[in-house]
């Protein structure tokens, strides 16, 4: 496997609901309800859980876990990362990419030039957004760019084999 993790934050346990246990969750996943997809849950405490129920509750989603029992429990467990293995993810098409996997790819103009290495990914609302740390050297002595992660617009081929992302962009921008 490439340089990501073995495992995939997918969500935070809130704050308790009530005092039988119940906890708000909040989800990164597309769609909220789709991280209740994903069974068991690894939380930050190391431990795996099984979800019991979960309902939404207003603009909230709120889970009963298997072994909160109180709020006192669900307190314990506040703030933890919701992680799941890798494996759990589905597959996806070709040209389809998990943010997960363009972190460490080298990006490259169609030009050659080496912009340098994608830090992180991320999403403004209009498109997602790599951001690149730039090589030591820069020629424009930039330490970063942020480049859009735009399909055959910006981004012309993504290699995942050899961990590279061509890119239509000026590297002085």
């Amino acid at each position: 496997m490439s340089q990501t993790s073995d495992k995939v934050i997918i969500g935070k346990i809130g704050a308790p609901h009530g005092v039988k246990g119940w906890v708000k969750i909040n989800t990164y996943t597309d769609t909220p309800e789709g991280i209740f997809a994903y069974r068991p849950w690894l939380l930050g405490d190391g431990k795996e859980y099984q979800l019991d129920q979960w309902r939404p509750h207003g603009k909230v989603l709120v889970a009963k876990i298997e072994g909160i029992e109180t709020r006192d429990d669900a307190e314990r467990i506040k703030n933890l990362d919701i992680t799941i293995l890798a494996n759990q993810l589905p597959e996806l098409d070709d040209n389809e990419f998990y943010w997960r996997e363009l972190t460490g790819m080298q990006v490259v103009t169609t030009q050659g030039y080496d912009l340098g290495v994608v830090k992180d990914v991320f999403n403004t609302g209009a498109n997602d957004i790599i951001q690149v740390k730039a090589n030591a050297k820069d020629a424009f002595g930039l330490k970063e760019r942020l480049v859009p992660f735009v399909m055959d617009e910006v981004v012309q081929t993504v290699d995942k084999e050899g961990r590279v992302i061509t890119v239509d962009w000026d590297p002085g921008f």
